[in-house]
């Protein structure tokens, strides 16, 4: 587990999240085009539970949402 910190809406939040989760997530981000903060940011206003929990869940769906689509198989980290 791995505690970070990210600027939200101008305030700093720490974050703990398996490092898998932390690599997946930047590269969804980089994926993006857009820094971690902002896809945080993003996951943040969409979430109905606390941020870390919200965020695996955004992961997990995206990655189904790739298989779904034929993406075949998980994205690199």
């Amino acid at each position: 587990m791995k505690k970070r910190s990210v600027t939200i809406a101008g305030h700093r939040t720490s974050l703990s999240l398996e490092e898998e989760f932390w690599e997946l997530l930047q590269a969804a981000a980089n994926e993006e085009g857009i820094p971690l903060a902002q896809l945080v940011a993003r996951i943040d206003e969409e979430r109905t539970t606390n941020l870390s929990s919200a965020i695996r869940v955004w992961l997990l769906r995206r990655l189904l949402a790739r298989l779904e689509d034929g993406g075949g198989s998980a994205p690199e980290a």
